[in-house]
């Protein structure tokens, strides 16, 4: 299986974040950390993006979650 990498347009697309927030959560550790792709240009797993959803949906509903730290 090949892993889709999503730029961060894509990234504020999907989540609904703004990129400061995004930023600010990777440095909270709250949020999936991006991946270097070149001098200027980063991207993140497509993968990681929906499990950090899916964990959103689950806090609201009170299922219990892991951090991005714990995987």
């Amino acid at each position: 299986m090949t892993e889709k990498i999503q730029k961060l347009r894509q990234v504020i697309e999907e989540t609904g974040l703004c990129r400061s927030s995004i930023y600010a959560g990777i440095a909270a550790g709250t949020f999936p950390k991006q991946v270097k792709l070149g001098i200027r240009s980063v991207g993140w797993l497509k993968s990681e993006i929906t499990i950090w959803l899916a964990d959103r949906v689950k806090a609201r509903d009170g299922i219990s979650t892991t951090t991005i730290n714990d995987k």
